[in-house]
């Protein structure tokens, strides 16, 4: 089958639609990938047919992602103000992706990709959808920590509070989709379902690229639901190798804590090097910090030779080799360090960020700091105490066991098999 998969995030959201491409070429099938222009130098090195879609990334619009990671106002901000005021560019580019130079015969969009739904209805072009987080699904039986609210995190097991939680952002979010009403309207569409929390799943097929580890079915999930588990790639453009410093570094000594933001957090750290450097000095154990492209995440200063600082390196290659991750919550960074059997120490940002923290944390497997309290010294005494209880790296490692029997890209690409001949036989 010709399968066109697209979604617009960060590496984060697109690399699970990267691990399934693979194994569908490798099954004998087409894969299309149809996203962002920024993504085309990494996906052209593994051979994939590529599509840019607007609007397109600049990664070194710090400001945006910034506005974007605000807590009280970042979704709207990335909804209203980055991908709504394109939205009729991304229909076309996908259009274009699903008909040209023939027409695909399956599509899997990510959650934010919210034309896709649309050209799957105007072309017939059967679809499935992703989502990557049980926050996604917004459960009102397993309510999601808000980020703008996150005191109501602390009554979730409060008789109804979870249903209030979903009224209350219906509610507030009411106006944001107006304008893909508009284009609905525009090509003689009915409004449909609410597209920010109904219409951007598909009704016949939704995989839930995460493990059960971080989240279990609920009643209010939508029909078709599928966890498959993780989906795992962080190769650099097909490159999944330490750099030769970073390297010779993990080989030199003790495992060291790594002290990283992912993929896109890290274009709004802030201080968070600096802090982190500090940190490690105080426990005095040996660091790794990921600090990215920024030269602004440099810390300032001369380093020990107990700190390595590197732009990048691959969780899987790295996160094995250390003793504990301090990270954003990112639910990639998240499923590397369980994968690995890491404890970490989260300090979220938003969306979600905190509603992964919380269920690391319930999962024996994690602390929680917030950005606001990340200084020094309580970074230290938080670390300290996670090193020296064993219990924290004993269920991490447990966790990583059960993951380990989960198999995300088998499963996902299955069930798209699966779809597909379904379909094809109507």
């Amino acid at each position: 089958m010709r399968i066109v998969l697209s979604n617009i995030g960060t590496y984060g959201d697109t690399n699970p639609l990267i691990a399934i491409a693979l194994e569908l070429r490798r099954r004998g099938h087409t894969p299309v990938m149809a996203l962002p222009e920024v993504y085309r130098s990494r996906i052209a090195p593994l051979g994939l047919e590529f599509h840019a879609l607007r609007p397109d990334i600049d990664p070194e619009n710090t400001k945006l992602v910034e506005m974007i990671y605000d807590v009280k106002r970042g979704t709207e901000t990335g909804l209203r103000e980055f991908l709504f005021p394109v939205l009729r560019e991304t229909y076309s580019d996908l259009l274009d992706a699903a008909t040209k130079p023939e027409r695909a015969d399956l599509l899997l969009l990510g959650e934010l990709n919210y034309a896709g739904p649309i050209v799957a209805e105007v072309t017939g072009i059967p679809w499935a959808s992703y989502v990557l987080a049980p926050f996604s699904f917004f459960s009102a039986y397993d309510p999601p920590v808000l980020p703008p609210y996150p005191r109501l995190a602390r009554a979730d097991k409060v008789k109804g509070m979870g249903r209030a939680m979903k009224r209350l952002a219906r509610f507030v979010t009411r106006k944001w989709p107006e304008p893909i009403y508009e284009l609905r309207r525009e090509l003689g569409l009915k409004k449909g379902k609410n597209p920010i929390f109904d219409a951007k799943h598909s009704p016949n097929l939704v995989l839930a690229l995460f493990s059960r580890e971080l989240g279990v079915e609920q009643k209010d999930w939508p029909e078709n639901t599928l966890i498959a588990g993780f989906c795992y790639y962080d190769a650099e453009s097909g490159n999944a190798e330490l750099p030769v410093e970073l390297k010779k570094f993990l080989s030199a000594g003790e495992a060291p804590v790594v002290f990283t933001l992912g993929s896109a957090a890290v274009l709004a750290a802030g201080d968070f090097y600096e802090q982190s450097a500090r940190a490690a000095k105080k426990l005095g154990v040996r660091a790794v910090l990921l600090v990215g492209t920024d030269p602004r995440n440099r810390p300032q200063g001369e380093l020990p030779d107990s700190i390595c600082v590197a732009e990048y390196a691959p969780y899987s290659k790295l996160f094995p080799h250390v003793s504990l991750a301090v990270h954003q919550g990112g639910v990639g960074t998240t499923a590397q360090c369980l994968r690995a059997g890491r404890p970490m120490l989260i300090m979220p940002y938003s969306h979600d960020q905190p509603d992964n923290a919380r269920r690391m944390k319930r999962l024996g497997v994690a602390r929680v700091i917030q950005r606001k309290g990340y200084k020094p010294w309580r970074v230290a005494r938080k670390v300290r105490a996670m090193l020296a209880e064993p219990e924290f790296e004993a269920r991490a490692r447990s966790v990583a066991e059960e993951v380990a029997q989960e198999n995300g890209v088998k499963t996902a690409c299955d069930a798209l098999e699966k779809l597909q001949a379904q379909t094809a036989q109507r």
